[in-house]
Order: C-alpha cells, then sequence, then structure tokens
C-alpha cells in the first residue's frame, strides 16, 4: 500500500510569515518536520507541498522532494488536493509542517488506523500540557464520543463544565491527518470554507460539516506547534531537554 506524506508549507502565514524557513537552534523549521516525515515513511514518500519557490529551494537542498502548488489554496489540505491530482497514492497523510517535535511512530499510527478504519478520516490527538492554556485560540480543543468518534473541535476550551470544581483534562488536535484521493476530491467538490471551519479556522470541520466521518487517534504527548514568533522559545526548550 502507498502512503505519501505530504508537509504543506505556506509562505504568507497570516499569523507568522515565513514560517517554515524561521530557525530552530540553527534549523529551519520545515527542514526538522522532514527528517521526522522520514524516519516514519521513508525519504522518496516525503513531499513539502509550497507556494514559495525559496521553501522549494531549501528543501530540494537537503535532498526532499516537493511540489509547487497554487497560492490560492485556502487551507493545507487544499493543497493536498493538489497534490493528490498529480501524485498517486492509497494514502495521503498530511503532516504539519509547524510540529517540529512529533514522534515518527505517531505519523505510522496515523496512517495505520487510516488502513484499519478506511471509511473515517483520521487525525490525531493528545491531552494538553500543564504548560499549555485551554484558553489559547492558538490551540484547537477536541471532543470525541466513547469510540474517539470526532464530535467537535473549536478554538474555545471545550468541553465546558457547570462545576467549576472538576478537573477536566483537556484534549487538543494534533496535526497529522489521513486521507484517501476520494475524501480529498470531496474537499475539491466543496471549495469555499463551510460556516464552522469558516468561523473557528480549522479545516478538518468542513468534513464534518459535510457528513464525514472523523476518527481521532490518541497520539503520544509533548507536541508542540509553532503557531507564533513567541512559540519558537518553547520548542527549542523542549529540543534541549531532548538532547540531555
Amino acid at each position: 500500500m502507498k502512503i505519501l506524506g505530504i508537509i504543506p508549507a505556506r509562505y504568507k502565514s497570516s499569523r507568522f510569515p515565513g514560517k517554515p524557513l524561521a530557525l530552530i537552534l540553527g534549523k529551519p523549521l520545515i527542514i526538522y518536520v522532514c527528517e521526522i516525515a522520514e524516519e516514519a515513511l521513508g525519504k522518496e514518500n516525503v513531499v513539502v507541498a509550497t507556494d514559495s519557490n525559496q521553501i522549494a529551494d531549501l528543501v530540494k537542498s537537503f535532498g526532499y522532494n516537493y511540489c509547487l502548488t497554487s497560492p490560492d489554496h485556502l487551507t493545507g489540505t487544499d493543497r493536498l488536493v493538489e497534490v493528490s491530482e498529480k501524485m498517486d497514492s492509497d494514502i495521503y497523510l498530511n503532516i504539519q509542517g509547524d510540529e517540529p517535535l512529533i514522534n515518527p511512530l505517531d505519523i505510522k499510527k496515523i496512517a495505520e488506523n487510516k488502513t484499519l478504519f478506511p471509511d473515517f478520516i483520521i487525525n490525531g490527538m493528545t491531552y494538553i500540557s500543564d504548560s499549555e492554556d485551554p484558553n489559547s485560540i492558538n490551540i484547537p480543543k477536541v471532543v470525541v464520543d466513547c469510540n474517539s468518534k470526532l464530535l467537535y473541535m473549536s478554538r474555545a476550551a471545550i468541553p465546558g463544565s457547570k462545576n467549576p470544581s472538576n478537573n477536566l483534562r483537556y484534549l487538543k488536535q494534533v496535526c497529522i491527518y489521513a486521507f484517501n484521493k476520494e475524501e480529498l476530491q470531496l474537499m475539491k467538490s466543496n471549495p469555499t470554507k463551510t460556516p464552522l471551519e469558516d468561523s473557528e479556522d480549522i479545516e478538518i470541520l468542513r468534513f464534518l460539516e459535510l457528513g464525514r466521518n472523523v476518527k481521532m487517534v490518541h497520539l503520544s504527548s509533548g507536541s508542540l506547534a509553532v503557531d507564533v514568533p513567541s512559540d519558537i522559545k518553547n520548542v527549542e526548550n523542549e529540543l534541549r531537554l531532548k538532547k540531555v
């Protein structure tokens, strides 16, 4: 079974322009993610999908494949749709290019769950750490049913609690997704953001609003995304701890 790991890398991020090129302990952010994806899938199965020649030239200099995509895509998954029309695969993994602490075993786990549950879109989740604020709008929070089927995802702190002494353990999204080509084509046939997706700015909600089932998979803790420049310091601290 062919599995392709695609890393969307847009230069003009609204919250952090040029983010894929940002240096973390002297290495570009996008290269950290490429190396993790390579460990999970093999270098030949990793593709950076970008609208930037600068990013393309960088990843090429490190020996990675790239696909130049339109600058007009609304989300990273829309960028995957274009890649899927140029490169055949049974499973397309969307590996977000701003999480340099992802465990390569988690990438494999998402792919394995897609083979086990082919009728579900697969997405990752983990518990929010003590150092993270569940009220931060930069962290999508996850609510699932008893079978880990996604009920909703929000930038608000959900679920709520009537009892303030209730010690909730919030779940957050880990941005690794698994799709087949037909699911990606559904996104192409619905090219505008759905109402909740637009409100929350969370792309997986488009599939939920279109009636598709999404299965959330528990992944290892320790994932930290670089959403804004101030996140780099936290990521660098975690990387230093891993080297100790």
